[in-house]
């Protein structure tokens, strides 16, 4: 009864579809999970924050509603509702989670799995083996050693999820997706938000024309941003929190009611067995090869714990090939040079390949291309005219090598240059495709044809 094909350690938008992806191909497949079916991205992460922000939207368009000839008289909001139906959302994708393990005949196992030597997994006393084991545990906040959590006055984005009472004014440190996407939420709420970030610019992957706007936006929404400054100390003695920031000028004390820290993950790979069986691991991440093999046979590692980029879709593609390379099917491996970012605040960000600074670097010779929404009809027409499609070509060969875009609906936008790229497209055959009007769409299609100078609307 407890012998398996493949055994799925956490069930995290990696795990999950990797045993959906094993029991599609005929394998008899478990899953572990010590809490929740879906892991952090659908209880803590990607879709509660996404239902926070929606709230946050919608709240900005009420405030708003005088410029599209509308009377809202004073809009409020209610921070536990916002919080309580963000937790329901969270609830409703965990569920479908459990009713997708029914449906593919995956049985789960609750409770805290460890690996152990001879292809098996400990489960809280209860032994269970495979004839892979595939680890997905996935990461959490990592914590500073001069800003260490405490769970209630320095929070990680667990507690930013669910705080009892919204804070007056909160310090965010870091400006990654998680640190802009909280930040823009709580302001919209209300808060006075201060962002301390450690390099010269916030969203510091970003091409640094998008990093630009979206300190813009900040800016003129009232939040408040620190760039090239660093948190030494915090002081949390008092009612609420003393964060001393360290910055080019001097130093400055910043009061606070909570200190967000935003400043990156720790992978979930301790206390799991990797030591006992000789996995190999090396800073802070599982060692794989390109269909996610450890150096033991039969063990398996995707996700977070993996030196890929700290993404879900990442880690849903990553279970595929592997258990697609499992079954003999052929597979390629990932192309980690062709993997979208997503940022949720407002405005959104989306990018895909080369910044233009790294195109330049790698002494390229390239053509680009930029259109801002300001010149878009869909834009002006939605009242969001904030941001621009960035778009690099190389100039010999018409390689897409890199797009970037910042403003209202573009992750949903980044997929085509994902496709385009994919399917080795040139610049020219993304301008000869009619892209529809009036869309933001299109605004793909004007940046390259100001690309190869060709731009009609500016």
């Amino acid at each position: 009864m407890n012998k398996y094909d493949i055994i799925v350690l956490g069930s995290g938008p990696g795990g999950y579809v990797t045993a959906i992806r094993a029991s599609q191909l005929g394998f008899k497949t478990a899953i572990i999970e010590k809490e929740n079916l879906g892991g952090v991205c659908l209880n803590w992460g990607c879709i509660p924050t996404k239902a926070l922000l929606k709230s946050a939207q919608v709240f900005e368009y009420l405030k708003h509603a005088e410029d599209y000839g509308l009377n809202v008289k004073e809009a409020s909001h209610d921070f536990d509702a916002v919080v309580k139906r963000s937790r329901g959302v969270a609830d409703g994708m965990s569920k479908g989670v459990q009713f997708l393990m029914k449906k593919n005949k995956i049985d789960v196992i609750n409770g805290y799995g460890k690996i152990k030597p001879g292809k098996k997994v400990d489960v809280d006393g209860t032994e269970y083996s495979a004839d892979n084991i595939i680890i997905a545990t996935g990461a959490r906040s990592r914590e500073l050693p001069s800003l260490p959590q405490d769970g209630k006055k320095v929070i990680g984005y667990r507690e930013a999820m669910s705080l009892p009472k919204q804070p007056k004014k909160m310090i965010v440190v870091g400006s990654g997706a998680i640190g802009v996407e909280f930040a823009y939420f709580y302001n919209s709420m209300g808060t006075e938000v201060t962002i301390v970030e450690y390099l010269p610019n916030i969203v510091p992957v970003e091409d640094e024309d998008v990093s630009k706007q979206v300190e813009r936006s900040f800016k003129k929404n009232g939040v408040k941003i620190m760039t090239s400054a660093e948190v030494t100390s915090v002081d949390t003695s008092g009612d609420g929190v003393k964060a001393t920031v360290k910055t080019k000028k001097g130093e400055e004390i910043l009061e606070a009611d909570i200190i967000l820290s935003a400043v990156g993950i720790k992978t979930n790979i301790e206390n799991i067995g990797l030591e006992d069986v000789g996995i190999v691991v090396d800073r802070d991440k599982i060692l794989v090869n390109d269909f996610y093999q450890t150096n033991i046979p039969g063990y398996f590692a995707i996700g977070d714990v993996t030196p890929g980029a700290a993404l879900a879709h990442v880690a849903s593609a990553e279970g595929i090939i592997c258990v697609e390379k499992l079954a003999g099917m052929h597979v390629e491996a990932l192309d980690y040079g062709n993997i979208p970012g997503c940022t949720y605040c407002t405005p959104e960000i989306a990018s895909v390949g080369l910044t233009e600074k790294a195109a330049r670097e790698k002494g390229l010779d390239i053509k680009v291309g930029k259109f801002p929404f300001s010149a878009s009809g869909k834009a002006s027409a939605g009242g969001n005219k904030e941001g621009f499609v960035k778009v690099i070509f190389d100039a010999k060969y018409g390689e897409w090598l890199g797009c970037h875009m910042v403003g209202a609906a573009v992750t949903d936008m980044i997929a085509e240059a994902v496709v385009a790229r994919k399917l080795e497209t040139t610049g020219h055959e993304i301008l000869k495709a009619v892209h529809p009007h009036p869309t933001m769409s299109e605004a793909v299609m004007e940046a390259v044809a100001d690309a190869y100078d060709e731009c009609i609307h500016i």
